[in-house]
C-alpha cells in the first residue's frame, strides 16, 4: 500500500477520512460523542490562521485505511513542535499502515525544519505501544473531566458568584475579545506556564485575535468570561460551543495571573460562565475539559463544580531526527 499526499482534498476523500474516524471511534472508549462529518470537513478544508496543515492517507482499494495529520504552527523552521495525528481503521492495524505513516509526517516535519513533534492519545488504547515503539515519551498526562450540566445544582452559580473577591469585577464577549481587552488578555495568557513553554511563542494581542477568529471560520461560538482588577485581566476562562456538536461544549483555556491567586478567581470565572451558559445556551448539556494530572488545584475547581473523571490522556513527544524516513 501507498502513501497518498493530500494537498486539496475532494468530497470523496473527506467522506473517506471521516469513515477513518467513525471506525476508530467506534472502537475506543465510550463516553467521548462520535466525530461530526461537518467538522471533519471544515478541519481539512482550511488551515487555522498561523498555521499549516499537511495531510496523507493509505487506501485500501476503493477507500481509506489510515490518514495522517500534521499542523505546522508558525512560519517553517520554527522552534515549536509540530504535531502529528495518525489513525488507522481497527481491522487493518499492525500491518505497518501506521508507520508508513509516521514515516510521510516525519519527512514533511524535517522539509519544514522542525525538530521535535508532539501526539495526543487516549491512555489504554493501541496508539500508546504504537508510539513508545517509535520513540515517542510520554511528557505530561490528562485527565479528561465532564460536566453534565442538568446535574449542577440549580444555585450554585448563584452562591459561587455571590462569593466573589472584594476589588474585581466581571466582563464576558462573545467572539473575538474586544479591542480594549486584547492586550490584557494576552498578558494574561502567560499565566499559563506550562502552555507558554510548550507554544514557545510569546501571546500578544495579535495572536490572540488570530486564535480566537480560527475559532469563527470554523463556525464554532466562544465565550470569554474575565475578571478585571482595574484594566488588568487577572483571570479568565474560554469555552467553545462547536457547530453541531450535539449538546456538548468544550473547555479552552483558564488562568489566574500568578499575583492574582490564592483568591478563588478561577472558581469565580467559571461559576460566572456555567449561569451564561445555561441561560444563552440550553442546548449546551455537557462541557468536557482536559487538565493536566498533576494540575491538584484546576482538578480540585472542576470537581466542585461538578466535573468527574471520564478518560485519561496523554501527551507524547519525540525528536524529528529519531522518527523514521520514507
Amino acid at each position: 500500500m501507498d502513501v497518498i499526499a493530500i494537498d486539496d482534498p475532494t468530497d470523496a476523500q473527506i467522506r473517506g477520512w471521516h469513515e477513518v474516524l467513525t471506525a476508530v471511534h467506534a472502537a475506543g472508549p465510550a463516553g467521548d460523542p462520535a466525530p461530526d462529518p461537518g467538522h471533519t470537513a471544515r478541519g481539512l478544508r482550511g488551515a487555522e490562521p498561523g498555521s499549516r496543515r499537511r495531510l496523507w492517507a493509505v487506501a485500501d482499494g476503493d477507500r481509506l485505511a489510515g490518514v495522517a495529520a500534521v499542523r505546522l504552527p508558525g512560519e517553517s523552521g520554527a522552534g515549536r513542535p509540530g504535531e502529528v495525528d495518525i489513525q488507522v481503521r481497527p481491522p487493518l492495524r499492525r500491518r505497518g499502515i501506521g508507520g508508513l505513516l509516521l514515516a510521510a509526517a516525519a519527512d514533511g516535519l524535517r522539509a519544514d525544519g522542525r525538530t521535535s513533534v508532539i501526539a495526543q492519545v487516549l491512555a489504554g488504547t493501541p496508539a500508546v505501544p504504537f508510539l513508545e515503539s517509535h520513540g515517542f515519551e510520554c511528557v505530561l498526562s490528562l485527565r479528561g473531566m465532564v460536566l453534565h450540566v442538568a446535574d449542577v445544582p440549580p444555585d450554585l452559580p448563584a452562591r459561587l458568584l455571590a462569593d466573589g473577591p472584594a476589588g474585581y469585577r466581571l466582563v464576558r464577549w462573545r467572539g473575538v475579545v474586544p479591542d480594549e481587552h486584547a492586550a490584557a488578555l494576552a498578558r494574561a495568557k502567560h499565566a499559563m506556564a506550562d502552555f507558554a513553554e510548550y507554544e514557545g511563542e510569546p501571546w500578544d494581542a495579535r495572536r490572540v485575535r488570530e486564535t480566537e477568529e480560527v475559532v469563527a471560520e470554523r463556525g464554532d461560538d466562544l465565550y470569554t468570561v474575565a475578571a478585571l482588577s482595574g484594566d488588568v485581566v487577572a483571570g479568565f476562562t474560554e469555552v467553545v460551543v462547536p457547530h453541531g456538536a450535539a449538546g456538548r461544549a468544550a473547555q479552552y483555556d483558564t488562568a489566574v495571573v500568578p499575583e492574582h491567586r490564592g483568591r478563588r478567581i478561577g472558581i469565580w470565572v467559571k461559576a460566572a460562565m456555567l449561569q451564561w451558559l445555561v441561560a444563552d445556551r440550553p442546548d449546551v448539556r455537557e462541557i468536557e475539559t482536559d487538565n493536566s494530572g498533576d494540575n491538584a488545584h484546576m482538578l480540585a475547581v472542576n470537581e466542585e463544580l461538578g466535573f468527574r473523571v471520564e478518560r485519561e490522556s496523554m501527551e507524547y513527544q519525540a525528536a524529528v531526527a529519531a522518527l523514521p524516513a520514507r
